[in-house]
């Protein structure tokens, strides 16, 4: 514990000389942040900036969940809440939003038409508003779809992927191919 200071020296010491021989600017991205442990979270915030806050160092961009919020309430994380600029808090996305990104998403790949409109529709209503959800369904389907070499996705491989009885026959499956 004792040798800390001497150790944060000398990283600042070495980020700051290799800030001023180039151009780039590090970024550290930290997903899941509101697991992380308020002590190490107050460490990014004395590692991010320098001269009395007045130089920033390293831009650190934390992803979470509610949680999070909460924990930068506490009184030993109140320092860095003030510090974090813009903030963007997502809610729960509307059927409508995620349809526009299945869409998009299915036009970049290359076949818009790979999925029925009713199908889309099925999938973002199931989807409880979570583009990671929307995705992993999609891929499934896909997955499924090329199994079956179907040329185009639709409800009735949606029922025959998602309905409960497929769903115990493949946890059945997947135990039998486990012994």
């Amino acid at each position: 514990m004792h040798y800390r200071w001497p150790n944060f020296k000398d990283l600042r010491l070495k980020w700051e000389a290799h800030l001023a021989t180039t151009l780039w600017r590090p970024v550290l991205l930290i997903d899941e942040a509101q697991e992380m442990k308020p002590e190490v979270l107050s460490e990014l915030r004395l590692l991010s900036s320098t001269q009395l806050d007045s130089r920033s160092i390293l831009t650190v961009v934390l992803c979470g969940d509610n949680r999070l919020l909460d924990l930068l309430r506490l009184p030993l994380l109140i320092p860095l809440g003030t510090r974090i600029g813009p903030r963007l808090t997502l809610d729960y996305a509307a059927p409508k939003q995620l349809s526009e990104l299945l869409t998009h998403l299915l036009t970049q790949a290359g076949n818009p038409r790979l999925m029925t409109p009713p199908l889309v529709a099925t999938l973002c209503e199931h989807a409880a508003g979570n583009y990671r959800v929307l995705c992993h369904m999609s891929a499934e389907l896909l997955a499924e779809g090329l199994r079956r070499e179907v040329p185009q996705l639709d409800e009735k491989l949606y029922m025959d992927v998602f309905s409960p009885s497929s769903r115990s026959r493949s946890r059945n499956d997947a135990r039998k191919l486990a012994q």
